[in-house]
C-alpha cells in the first residue's frame, strides 16, 4: 500500500487536535436524516438486514455505504455523505450491520472486519430492486475494510456496475490498531466500543447460553480479550490474532476492473 509522506491535508479551523476531530463530530455533529425509508431483507442463514433509503426514480445511479464498528445508517458521517450525494444526484443506501440497527439480530453470529457475505447480499438485493447503471461502494472504518475486502476478494467477478469504492479511516492492520487502542490516549474510544460490544455479547448470553459465555467479560478492557473470547470463536477463527491475520489478507485489489471516475465533491 503506498504511503502519503505528505498529505494536504488541512484540519478546519480550531480543530488542531485529532481527539477534537474525532469527539466533535461523533458527539455533538447533528444531520438531519437523509435516508428515511427503511427496508428489511432476509439473509441465506435465516437473519435479516436492515435497509435505509434515498431515493429519487429519476436517478440512475446508487452510493451504498457502510458504517463503522458500532455505528448504525443514522450516524452523522453516514447521514452527511448521504446528504451530499443526494445533492450530487445520487440515490443512497445506508444498510446496517447485524444488529446495529437497534434490534438484536437472530443468529448468534454478527459481523467483523472481514465479513463481505452482508455486503454481497445487499448488492444483490439492489440488483432485483432496480438496475442502476452505476453503483459506488463506500465505506467507514470497519466498513470500509469490508468494502475494499469485497472488491479485492470478488476481482474480475465483480458486477462491472460498481464502478468506484472509497474508504475512509480503514484499520489496515488489526493488530497494531487494537494495539494502538489499549494506549491511555485512547482509553475513551476503548471504553465506548467495549461498552456497546460486551452489551451485545449479554444480549446473546441470555439467547444462546449453550454456545457463549461471559468469561470475564465485565473485566476486559482491550480489543485482544474481546476478539479472543467472542469475536475468534463466534465466528470460526482459531483465535484473535487468527481473526486478525486472516481479515489482514491482502488481495489484489489492481485485479478489479474498476473504473476511473469522480465523485463530485459536495460539502457533507
Amino acid at each position: 500500500m503506498p504511503l502519503v509522506k505528505q498529505s494536504s491535508y488541512k484540519a478546519p479551523f480550531g480543530y488542531i487536535s485529532g481527539h477534537l476531530q474525532t469527539i466533535y463530530p461523533a458527539l455533538i455533529r447533528k444531520v438531519p436524516l437523509q435516508t428515511k425509508e427503511r427496508e428489511r431483507i432476509a439473509t441465506a442463514d435465516g437473519d435479516f438486514i436492515d435497509l435505509d433509503w434515498a431515493r429519487e426514480q429519476s436517478f440512475d445511479r446508487l452510493a451504498i455505504l457502510t458504517h463503522g464498528l458500532e455505528g448504525s445508517s443514522n450516524r452523522a458521517y453516514m447521514q452527511g455523505m448521504a446528504r451530499a450525494l443526494i445533492r450530487a444526484g445520487w440515490n443512497v443506501l445506508a444498510w446496517n450491520f447485524r444488529g446495529c440497527s437497534g434490534e438484536p439480530n437472530r443468529r448468534l453470529r454478527s459481523y467483523h472486519s472481514g465479513s463481505i457475505d452482508d455486503l454481497e447480499t445487499v448488492i444483490k438485493h439492489v440488483d432485483q430492486t432496480k438496475h442502476y447503471h452505476r453503483i459506488a461502494l463506500i465505506g467507514f472504518s470497519l466498513g470500509g475494510n469490508v468494502t475494499l475486502k469485497l472488491v479485492g476478494d470478488l476481482g474480475h467477478y465483480i458486477d462491472p456496475r460498481i464502478c468506484a469504492a472509497v474508504a475512509f479511516s480503514v484499520p489496515c492492520d488489526l493488530a497494531s490498531s487494537a494495539k494502538w487502542l489499549e494506549h491511555h490516549t485512547n482509553r475513551l474510544y476503548m471504553h465506548r466500543f467495549l461498552k456497546t460490544l460486551s452489551a451485545k455479547v449479554r444480549e446473546k448470553i441470555q439467547r444462546f447460553p449453550n454456545q457463549v459465555h461471559d468469561d470475564g467479560l465485565d473485566q476486559m478492557r482491550t480489543f485482544r480479550e474481546f476478539d479472543e473470547a467472542y469475536t475468534a470463536p463466534i465466528h470460526g477463527f482459531i483465535n484473535a490474532e487468527d481473526y486478525w491475520a486472516v481479515t489482514d489478507g491482502e488481495p489484489d485489489l489492481l485485479s478489479a476492473p474498476v473504473a476511473e471516475w469522480e465523485i463530485p465533491v459536495v460539502e457533507a
